[in-house]
């Protein structure tokens, strides 16, 4: 029996898995990967993921608006979002958070959404999953202001050890993804052994990102063992340790069955 080990973010319910997904999660059991997090980006990709977890004994399902898709929103869908976090198997608020680097959404717009998915997470008593990319200033800035009452990740995580060390401080998971193999993942290589034992996720981002041996393939969840791998050796710690760490990490974070 291989250990066993949690994807903390995938994208399942998109095209690139409407052929195969029963087959991709074969392939992940295989490699022990046990459970894994569906994320929704906008509303009906939320809506996608919520019914996978539903139906799918495996999976579990966050909700929320991706600062990509911030512009696009209608606040009068809002009620259906919210609904979304009242359901069984949804666990998460996002993925939500600021995203300068395309800017496909006025900040303002961004840091509207993102500031409002943070107030309700602690509504509805559920951890914040979020993304950020050249904005972490303005992202920390207001998660200082906002609060995290049920906590949060800072998922695919592309900082260095600055970001890191203020992520932490503001009680932040650190959710590792392939980056940490690529060759250009320096920075984030130096901040792997700062984060605490119990802060450490590790992920896919499935479909993207797929880890360095697998490079220009369709990322799925059982490539999370390379990732996981990668993080046992920064951290100096058998690859056992390490998925179990995290297993109870994302368990105790998502408040998951086991």
């Amino acid at each position: 029996m291989p250990p066993r080990l949690i994807d903390s973010h995938a994208h399942l319910d998109g095209p690139k898995f409407h052929d195969d997904l029963q087959a991709v999660l074969e392939r992940a059991a295989a490699c022990g990967v046990y459970r894994i997090l569906t994320i929704g980006t906008d509303l009906d990709s939320s809506l996608r993921a919520a019914k996978l977890a539903e139906t799918t004994d495996c999976l579990y399902a966050s909700a929320g608006i991706h600062p990509h898709d911030a512009s696009k929103f209608n606040d009068a869908d809002w009620p259906t979002l919210s609904a979304l976090w009242s359901q069984p198997k949804v666990r998460a608020v996002g993925e939500t958070g600021l995203d300068y680097f395309y800017d496909f959404s006025p900040r303002l717009r961004q840091r509207e959404l993102f500031r409002r998915h943070l107030e309700v997470a602690g509504e509805v008593k559920h951890p914040v999953v979020i993304h950020i990319r050249d904005a972490f200033d303005d992202a920390f800035a207001d998660i200082a202001d906002v609060g995290l009452p049920s906590g949060g990740v800072v998922h695919c995580f592309t900082g260095g050890p600055a970001e890191c060390e203020t992520a932490l401080s503001l009680g932040l998971h650190i959710s590792i993804p392939g980056i940490v193999t690529f060759k250009n993942g320096e920075a984030l290589r130096s901040a792997v052994p700062l984060i605490p034992d119990d802060r450490l996720l590790v992920e896919t981002d499935s479909p993207y990102l797929a880890p360095l041996s697998r490079r220009g393939k369709r990322n799925e969840p059982a490539f999370v063992v390379e990732t996981t791998e990668r993080v046992a050796e920064l951290r100096g710690r058998s690859f056992e340790e390490i998925c179990e760490l995290t297993r109870l990490n994302t368990i105790r974070l998502f408040h998951l069955d086991d």
